[in-house]
């Protein structure tokens, strides 16, 4: 199965019955939203059910299924097999023995929403998902009645995909693979008019070998933009400068070099609100403030205006549309205020990623005792590919917790992450530390320690346990015990 051709010619989905396995994947559950929009009966299956997707699912009233063979009976016109999804799964075991036609999310977004669209992909290692929020946003609230699918859920509009009347359709380029049975990166099957490239680093030890197979993946998608086509392009690595090289678009740089084509400048971080101003080729642009917090999220929104400016959106209106804009789910989301103890929910999942959550979170409240809980999750992070590094970005909080490897017998031994040797490293640099299993045994151990003024940043790209939920309980729970009747 391949990626569409821009030639294609718009089809129309004349199938009634689509099934998704892994359905509570952030774009698969997307795509189960815009098919429904279609009027398409939807159900899917998945073993990992946790928000937010499960609740944009719950919210669309369409069902989730623990995967069995039967939820394929009656039979479905369409399987979609989630990037997720291996041989052994028993719904998959079924649609093969069976011959139901089936295809990748990549290529039915391709297929039935894609075509006849202007494609304007975010991607990068990181930040992709708020840069991809971001600029959905502008053209938004720039009128222009964007399309979008992003891989988390942006606050602004409470759901991960909208069907727009314009003509942009704006997507997060995910260099994961597409499926089991097409290993090759899904922004591959996107066919790019503009891209925005945020960095580039080594991620995915699962499907990547190295860092060069994944600079190759960012050519190739470099290599899909037409000459008519634009490429924003962050200037601060040379992995990235690598990767444009032979870019035949129109390419500008952004970031924090002179010689930018949108240049920041004058960086101001508060407690309420993060300014900056933009050089437009060397010319001043613009002064712009927003609620996110962070170098690394000026950089997303500088990106997001540059390519703005580029389809005629004034620098008035984007000016105006980052100060409205409110943040994305799961992305230095405030979980809770407890008797004056700050719990955020980040979704980082890499070292590079970890250090920049918590350099915001110290921009955001200075002078703060700053917990790091992390649970390795990541099929990057459960392996010692950045154990050394892991180590370094942890150190910038004051007290961390590392949870125990998720299924760590997935992962060969001699693969796998050592969290000893993370903790004995954190102590050698006296960042106190400690091994905590699971959630329940985290909350249990920290929530007697915690005290006014504390913030806690649990990093994890997953349920981890419901601890969001359990350690604000147990802290509510414990001041009552503490306070007289």
């Amino acid at each position: 199965m391949r990626a569409g051709h821009p030639s294609d010619s718009p089809k129309v989905m004349t199938r009634k019955h689509i099934h998704l396995i892994g359905i509570c994947g952030t774009a698969m559950a997307s795509l189960a939203g815009m098919l429904k929009a279609r009027g398409l009966y939807i159900t899917g299956s998945d073993s990992a059910v946790y928000p937010p997707m499960s609740d944009l699912l719950a919210s669309l009233a369409i069902p989730v299924r623990p995967p069995v063979e039967a939820n394929l009976q009656p039979r479905p016109d369409l399987v979609v097999v989630g990037n997720a999804i291996s041989r052994g799964n028993p719904e998959l075991e079924y649609v093969l023995d069976h011959g139901i036609p089936l295809k990748s999310m990549a290529q039915v977004l391709y297929d039935e929403f894609l075509v006849g669209h202007e494609r304007l992909v975010a991607t990068g290692t990181h930040g992709k998902t708020t840069t991809a929020s971001l600029l959905a946003w502008l053209f938004y609230f720039a009128g222009h009645a964007p399309s979008f699918l992003i891989g988390g859920i942006p606050e602004n509009f409470c759901s991960s995909f909208m069907l727009g009347s314009g003509r942009q359709f704006i997507l997060e380029g995910d260099e994961y693979d597409t499926a089991f049975f097409d290993k090759g990166p899904k922004f591959l099957h996107y066919f790019p008019d503009a891209v925005i490239l945020t960095s580039v680093e080594f991620d995915h030890a699962d499907i990547y070998r190295n860092l060069d197979e994944m600079k190759t993946a960012f050519k190739r998608l470099v290599n899909l933009i037409p000459r008519r086509g634009l490429l924003i392009a962050w200037d601060g690595h040379p992995n990235i400068d690598e990767s444009i090289s032979r870019a035949l678009c129109r390419v500008e740089r952004y970031g924090l070099g002179e010689g930018s084509s949108w240049r920041i400048t004058g960086i101001e971080y508060t407690t309420a609100v993060t300014r900056w101003r933009v050089l437009h080729n060397g010319e001043s642009w613009g002064e712009f403030e927003f609620q996110l917090a962070g170098e690394y999220n000026v950089l997303n929104a500088t990106a997001a205006a540059a390519m703005a400016a580029n389809y005629g959106i004034s620098a008035d209106k984007i000016r105006a549309g980052l100060q409205s804009f409110r943040s994305v789910k799961r992305r230095l989301e405030v979980r809770a205020h407890v008797h004056g103890i700050t719990i955020i929910d980040d979704f980082a999942h890499h070292p590079t990623a970890i250090a920049e959550t918590l350099k915001a979170v110290r921009t955001r409240y200075p002078g703060r005792r700053l917990w790091a809980i992390l649970e390795p999750r990541s099929n990057t992070l459960r392996r010692k590919v950045f154990q050394t590094e892991l180590a370094q970005s942890l150190t910038l909080a004051d007290e961390v917790v590392l949870a125990g490897v998720f299924k760590s017998e997935a992962i060969p031994e001699q693969q796998r992450l050592d969290p000893i040797a993370v903790i004995t490293a954190l102590k050698a640099s006296d960042i106190p530390a400690r091994l905590l299993d699971t959630a329940d045994a985290i909350e249990e151990s920290i929530a007697p320690q915690l005290r006014k003024g504390d913030v806690v940043t649990i990093l994890s790209n997953g349920g981890f346990g419901d601890i969001y939920e359990k350690l604000p309980a147990k802290l509510k729970s414990l001041a009552e015990v503490s306070t007289p009747a």
